[in-house]
């Protein structure tokens, strides 16, 4: 359990350094910085796997097409449906829909040895802490419909917000079915079903590419273009290719609502690190939500002993 729960939080860390990526690239689209990272991560597992090819387990073909319609889901496709969202709603109201997927996890994702009782005390911790996370993003999007003016803004927004909520059902769906599988799978490792994801995220990633993203020779002609290359490479390989051999370990050494709890993680790294680049302390809501994220995955490790 400690390995699954070490392992979880990595994951979280990694996961973090995403959010404070584009902020160091901030003059390239997010689609670029996205899309690079997916086809990294598939490049570094047809690496991975052409090094150990001998030796490596081979997917059959039920495996293979298990990796292909998961990586959609829990990669490309749920990301390529928030640009959507966010491109249609702005950015506030997605962010916080997204935001409740450790909640969802938790809820769904419950043992049936588990009981209620001994889980409220850490969803409702969790809770709190959205809350004051969200508190500044509810305040400026309660505005966001008064501002829709005319029956398409209006369609728009509503679509986005739509999609937004068909983004979290993606990623809560893919923390699940991804922990089922691995559960209906021991046989297979961490590392190789992370290789096997990989190469899939990187065929949607390309499609990312030619589809949403800048042309390449636009995309060096850019200034800031080798830090660009830099930071794509750096959470291509962590953010990505290690964090999902990480989440895979958690996911077949804990229950699905426990590693739900330690993808909350995430947004306290998140957090640090952005405190970290602007070299400022947070404010007292925002130790306030820390704190209260810290203790709900205290209060949810205790539950699940």
């Amino acid at each position: 359990m400690l390995t699954g729960i070490l392992a979880g939080l990595l994951a979280g860390a990694l996961w973090g350094l995403v959010f404070v990526a584009p902020r160091m690239v901030s003059g390239f689209a997010g689609i670029d910085l996205t899309a690079g990272r997916f086809v990294v991560y598939g490049v570094v597992s047809v690496a991975v796997l052409a090094v150990s090819w001998r030796r490596a387990r081979k997917p059959t073909w039920p495996q293979a097409w298990g990796a292909l319609w998961l990586s959609v889901l829990g990669f490309t496709g749920y990301y390529w449906i928030l640009v959507l969202a966010i491109r249609d709603a702005g950015t506030e109201m997605p962010a916080l829909i997204v935001g409740t997927i450790p909640i969802w996890v938790m809820l769904l994702g419950k043992p049936q040895r588990l009981r209620w009782v001994a889980l409220l005390p850490g969803l409702l911790l969790t809770l709190a802490g959205l809350y004051f996370m969200a508190k500044g993003t509810l305040a400026h999007a309660d505005q966001a419909p008064a501002a829709l003016n005319t029956i398409a803004s209006q369609s728009a927004y509503w679509r986005g917000i739509g999609l937004a909520v068909a983004a979290m059902a993606c990623w809560t769906a893919f923390a699940l079915l991804n922990a089922a599988w691995l559960r209906r799978n021991p046989d297979v490792g961490a590392t190789d079903w992370a290789n096997w994801l990989g190469v899939a995220t990187g065929v949607g990633g390309l499609l990312l590419t030619f589809t949403l993203g800048t042309p390449l020779p636009q995309l060096v002609a850019q200034p800031g273009w080798p830090l660009f290359a830099l930071i794509v490479v750096a959470i291509g390989l962590g953010s990505s290719w290690l964090a999902t051999i990480l989440w895979n370990i958690a996911s077949q050494r804990l229950s699905a609502s426990l590693c739900g709890q330690l993808i909350v993680s995430e947004t306290l790294f998140a957090l640090l690190y952005s405190f970290m680049w602007d070299k400022r302390w947070p404010t007292i809501t925002q130790w306030t939500a820390a704190a209260l994220f810290t203790a709900g995955i205290l209060a949810s490790i205790k539950a699940h002993r």
